[in-house]
C-alpha cells in the first residue's frame, strides 16, 4: 500500500478551521469532452472564492459510460488536452475530477486532483464492475494504491464509485491517513437504489471512523438515468446532507476540522421521494435527455386511449413541454368510441397538438393486395399485425418529415412475452416505459393524476385491449397482469427457474406458458428501441440472452 501526500498552497492550518467542499452534481454529455471541460471550468471560476474544493462525478470529462469511445486513441488525446486546459484556467481552487488516463500501456479510470493550476495527484479506480449494465473490465485496468492529498492541512482520500461497494479501498485510504473520503460516482438509477447506496456508505463510514462525501452524476444516457441524490455522512454514519434528485445541483458541504477530527456540519437533507415519484422522474429525465441530447425537434406518439400511451404522453409532455409533443389518433374498424374520446381528453388535458388519421383505407388496401395470398386461410393474428404496421408507417412518416422522434408505448410485461408487433407498435426511436411492468404503469398513472388530472378514470378502470379484433381484451391472450408480472419478476429479474416459481404457488401451466413466451421472443426484444432502465434487470444491455439456444 502506498500513500501519495501532496500539500497545496493553503496547507498550513490553525488549530481549528472550516473546510468548504462543493458537490458538482452535474449532467455531462458523453463524448463532449470540450463542452464538459468548459462546464467544469465555468463552475470553478464562478465559485473559486466561495469554496475550497469542488468534487465532480466519475468520468466527468468524458461523460459516463463512454463505452467503445475509450478504444479510440484520439478520444484519449482529447481528454489529455482538456485536463491541460482545466489546469491552465483554474489556479485558485482545488478540483477533484473523473477521467480516463493511459499509463504504462494500460487505461485507468482516474480521479485526478488539480490544485494551484497543476495536476498534483491521480487515484486509479480499484474495483471495476463487470455485471448488470457495467462493462468496465473491457476497458480499464484496476489500480492498487491508496492516494491521499492535503487540503488546508486535512488529509483527503479518494475512491471511485464501485470502490465504496467493497470494504478494502476505503480501509486502505483510512490506513494511508485519510481524514475525509471523497467518492466520485456514476451510479445509475433503479428501483430501491438510493436507500441502498446510503446504507452502504453509512456502513463504510462507521467501519472506518471517517466522514464520506458521495458525489453522483445526474442525467440520462441512452437506457441509463443517473439520479443524483449526492450526500455526505459523518464518521458515525449519520446522514448530514443530501442533494436533490434528478436535477443538477451544486451544494456545499461545510466541515469543522481540528487536529483530531473532521466533522461535516449538518445541513439540508433533501427528502427521499416516494418510489412512484422516483420512477416517474427517472422516466421524465431519461426521455428529456435522449431527445434533447440527440438533437430531435420533439416527439410523436400514437395515442390509442389505452393506459400505456396515456402514461407515455404524460411523461413526454412533462419532459419536453406540450409544444414539443404531438399525438396522432389512428382508429380502426375495431376502435371503440370511448377510446377516441379518452385519447382526445388526454391530449387536451396536457395541451398537446393532436390529429386523427384513420387506418381503414390503408388496412383495406393491404388486405386487397394480399387477397390472393390469403385466399382460403382464416383471419388470425396476421390481420391484427397489419393494422399495427399501418400505424407504424404513418407515425414513422410523420417522424421523418418533422424531425421528431417517435416514442413507442409498449411496457415491460408486453415486451417480455412478445405481445407487440415488429415494425408496428414497436416501430420508433425510444421506448420510455419499456422497463415498466403493466401493474406499475397503473401506479404511475395514479401518481401522475395526483399532480394534475390528465388520464381519465375510465382508462384506468376498463380492461386493457389492443383493439385489433372484435371485443378483444389482453386477458384473452395473457394471464391477468398481477399474476403475469409476479412470474416475470421472478424469472427475468431474479433468474428463478420454473420449478422454484411453481413451488412459490403459481400454476404450473401458467408458469410454463409465460416462460415459453419470454424465451421465444428474445428476437423481438433485440430489435426493440432502447428505453429507460428502472428495474434491477432491464432488457438490452442489462439482460443479454442469445437469440438462438436450446430452450429447456
Amino acid at each position: 500500500m502506498q500513500s501519495t501526500t501532496l500539500v497545496n498552497h493553503q496547507a498550513v492550518r490553525s488549530s481549528r478551521l472550516k473546510l468548504k467542499i462543493q458537490i458538482a452534481q452535474l449532467n455531462f454529455l458523453v463524448g463532449d469532452i470540450e463542452g464538459n471541460a468548459r462546464k467544469i471550468i465555468d463552475l470553478a471560476l464562478n465559485d473559486q472564492n466561495a469554496v475550497d474544493a469542488i468534487v465532480f462525478p466519475e468520468l466527468a470529462i468524458t461523460g459516463y459510460p463512454p463505452e467503445d469511445l475509450l478504444l479510440r486513441p484520439h478520444f484519449i488525446h482529447r481528454v489529455e488536452r482538456a485536463i491541460e486546459l482545466i489546469c491552465s484556467e483554474v489556479s485558485q481552487l482545488c478540483l477533484v475530477i473523473g477521467y480516463p488516463r493511459y499509463r504504462d500501456g494500460k487505461l485507468f479510470n482516474v480521479a485526478g486532483v488539480v490544485s494551484g493550476g497543476q495536476l498534483i495527484a491521480e487515484y486509479e479506480k480499484h474495483k471495476l464492475p463487470n455485471y448488470s449494465v457495467f462493462d468496465e473490465k473491457r476497458y480499464f485496468a484496476p489500480g492498487h494504491e491508496a492516494v491521499t492529498f492535503n487540503l488546508k492541512g486535512v488529509q483527503l482520500g479518494l475512491t471511485v464509485c464501485e470502490d465504496i461497494w467493497e470494504a478494502e479501498p476505503a480501509a486502505m485510504s483510512r490506513a494511508a491517513g485519510a481524514q475525509l473520503l471523497l467518492n466520485l460516482n456514476a451510479s445509475p438509477f433503479h428501483i430501491g437504489k438510493a436507500p441502498e447506496r446510503e446504507e452502504l456508505v453509512q456502513k463504510r463510514a462507521m467501519d472506518n471512523g471517517i466522514p464520506i462525501i458521495y458525489t453522483n452524476l445526474v442525467g440520462g444516457q441512452d437506457e441509463l438515468v443517473f439520479d443524483g441524490g449526492s450526500f455526505a455522512v459523518d464518521a458515525k454514519g449519520d446522514l448530514v446532507h443530501r442533494a436533490a434528485f434528478f436535477e443538477e445541483s451544486c451544494p456545499t458541504v461545510e466541515l469543522e476540522c481540528d487536529s483530531d477530527s473532521v466533522s461535516p456540519i449538518p445541513q439540508h437533507v433533501e427528502p427521499l421521494m416516494s418510489e412512484a415519484q422516483r420512477v416517474y422522474q427517472a422516466l421524465v429525465l431519461g426521455v428529456r435527455d435522449y431527445v434533447v441530447k440527440n438533437g430531435f425537434n420533439g416527439a410523436i406518439i400514437g395515442l390509442s386511449g389505452g393506459v400505456d400511451s396515456a402514461l407515455t404522453l404524460a411523461i413526454a409532455a412533462d419532459a419536453l413541454g406540450p409544444d414539443q409533443v404531438e399525438v396522432v389518433l389512428m382508429p380502426s374498424r375495431y376502435t371503440a368510441d370511448m377510446s377516441n374520446q379518452d385519447a382526445e381528453a388526454e391530449a387536451e388535458a396536457l395541451g398537446v397538438e393532436y390529429r386523427t388519421i384513420p387506418i381503414e383505407p390503408a388496412f383495406k388496401a393491404f388486405l386487397e393486395m394480399l387477397s390472393d395470398e390469403f385466399a382460403g386461410k382464416p383471419v388470425d393474428v396476421t390481420e391484427e399485425n397489419i393494422q399495427a404496421r399501418c400505424r407504424g408507417i404513418i407515425l414513422m412518416a410523420i417522424s421523418n418529415k418533422k424531425g421528431r422522434i417517435l416514442l413507442t408505448t409498449g411496457n415491460k410485461s408486453e415486451m417480455s412475452v412478445g405481445y407487440a408487433t415488429l415494425y408496428g407498435d414497436m416501430a420508433g426511436g425510444f421506448a420510455p416505459i419499456k422497463d415498466v411492468p403493466k401493474t406499475l404503469v397503473y401506479e404511475l398513472c395514479r401518481y401522475r393524476n395526483g399532480l394534475s388530472p390528465v388520464i381519465p378514470d375510465r382508462v384506468l378502470e376498463r380492461p386493457p385491449s389492443a383493439e385489433l379484433a372484435p371485443d378483444q381484451k389482453d386477458s384473452d391472450s395473457l394471464p391477468d397482469y398481477p399474476v403475469l408480472d409476479q412470474i416475470l419478476e421472478r424469472y427475468v429479474e431474479q433468474d428463478q427457474d420454473p420449478a422454484a416459481i411453481i413451488t412459490a404457488g403459481f400454476d404450473r401451466s401458467t408458469v410454463e406458458r409465460v416462460i415459453g413466451l419470454v424465451d421465444r421472443n428474445e428476437y423481438k426484444r433485440r430489435q426493440a428501441p432502447p428505453g429507460v432502465k428502472i428495474t434491477r434487470r432491464a432488457y438490452g444491455r442489462d439482460r443479454r440472452y442469445p437469440l438462438t439456444w436450446r430452450k429447456s
